[in-house]
């Protein structure tokens, strides 16, 4: 029987795609994650398909040519571009002598690797616990499937059901400490509201320089270095802006192309804070010459966390590499809508912050709203908005409330309680600073 093999960092990379070959980008971007993993490239295979096979992904040929590769270079380890089924990924193993690990294991090993504070290793062991309930049966195939006849009753079929239930009830305590941290953030956010604290999230594929320009930004200190995922947890810092005024800026996990579901469900509770802020910094690579690819791939998330409807402010990074200066482009309204600077070498750096100051003038809501009796939990939510400027109790025994609170916040409150659009009276639509003129 086979034993699956649990070290060993010598690679061979298998660049296959259902419908054919990867492109030249798409390949160098898997050697690039096989690197920051810690492998040890010893070669490559390209491997062009119209369907995949049943038994391999790849066809028979290829095996046999990874077969002879294996040999040649001692290497212990095939990964794969490919998603490859639990089945796949056992058949290469019995036929290579080797272990098997596809694009969304790699990424969820660079995660467990990169993962540091308390909720991130939750959120990378969450992940690849449900990643690995697929795939138990590999881990035994040492063991005898049950058979009929006496003498012939092996105990892999028990051993496993007690590993689905030990990681079912692992998977369970995750969830449950992860919404401890979920309450938590939630009730943060709450008090930035009250405070009227707007958010920033900076977002953008990964490696396009993140952390370099958050700790340009917030002098946060948060390690940097030229790979991928160099940086996983979630940094949050106070941000200053023009006019005595400041934001919270958060760095997010970087995007990739084809982000495993499991990372993207295990990460939802972080990538929330990109959902509920007040603006997106989208965060671009001026120097990649796929970077519009890359955009369509972090709008493409972004559209799935349905943070899609949040105002972007388009950031080029890495000016410094094309040779161009640092400006900034409005967008029909005026309001800035892109920067171009570098964050390593500062240029530009000063644009931002301006840019991000004027666009967070936000508009306020202010009116009256007559709540009924049976409504007390909407009241509630209200005050704790820090919504709610003066209150009347009405004879009926309702209320009338006199609201002033952010534009964005009251289109949210809309749809999540479900009211009208009309449910405010007077309503009025002013800038920040004008009421803080009338007051």
């Amino acid at each position: 029987m086979f034993e699956r093999p649990r070290s060993g960092e010598r690679a061979i990379l298998v660049h296959a795609a259902a419908g054919g070959a990867p492109d030249t980008t798409e390949r160098e971007e898997f050697v690039e994650l096989a690197t920051s993993a810690g492998a040890e490239v010893v070669d490559q295979l390209v491997c062009a398909r119209k369907k995949p096979d049943p038994r391999f992904f790849i066809g028979k040929g290829k095996v046999e040519e990874l077969a002879d590769s294996v040999k040649a270079n001692q290497a212990d380890l095939i990964i794969s571009s490919a998603p490859l089924s639990p089945s796949q990924e056992r058949n290469l193993e019995k036929q290579l002598q080797a272990r098997v690990l596809d694009r969304s294991g790699l990424i969820l090993d660079i995660f467990a690797q990169r993962a540091r504070t308390f909720e991130g290793k939750l959120q990378v062991e969450l992940a690849q616990l449900r990643h690995l309930s697929t795939r138990l049966i590999r881990g035994w195939t040492h063991l005898e499937r049950q058979k009929g006849g006496i003498g012939l009753r092996g105990p892999g079929e028990t051993q496993l059901e007690t590993d689905r239930r030990l990681i079912g009830k692992r998977i369970r305590q995750l969830k449950s400490r992860l919404g401890q941290v979920d309450s938590r953030r939630a009730m943060n956010r709450q008090n930035r509201i009250r405070a009227e604290i707007p958010t920033v999230a900076l977002v953008g594929y990964t490696n396009a320089g993140k952390s370099t320009l958050f700790n340009a930004l917030t002098d946060a200190g948060v390690y940097v270095e030229d790979k991928l995922f160099a940086t996983l947890d979630p940094t949050m810092r106070k941000m200053e802006l023009p006019e005595d005024s400041h934001a919270i800026l958060v760095d997010t996990v970087g995007f990739v192309r084809d982000l495993p579901h499991e990372l993207i469900a295990a990460f939802r509770s972080t990538l929330q804070e990109t959902k509920e802020a007040d603006l997106i910094l989208h965060l671009i690579d001026a120097s990649d010459p796929d970077r519009w690819q890359r955009v369509r791939q972090v709008n493409a998330v972004l559209k799935e966390l349905e943070a899609d409807q949040v105002p972007q402010i388009r950031v080029y990074n890495k000016i410094d590499k094309l040779d161009r200066r640092p400006r900034v482009t409005n967008n029909r309204k005026g309001e800035g809508r892109a920067v171009w600077l570098s964050a390593v070498t500062g240029e530009g750096i000063s644009l931002l912050p301006e840019v991000i100051g004027d666009r967070l003038r936000r508009k306020k809501v202010n009116g009256t709203i007559r709540l009924k009796p049976s409504q007390g939990r909407l009241r509630a939510v209200l005050f704790d908005l820090g919504a709610v400027q003066a209150e009347t109790a009405l004879e009926d025994g309702g209320w009338l409330l006199e609201l002033n609170l952010g534009e964005r916040e009251f289109l949210r409150l809309l749809k999540r309680e479900n009211l009208p659009a009309d449910i405010l009276q007077r309503e009025a639509m002013t800038d920040s600073s004008e009421i803080a003129e009338q007051r």
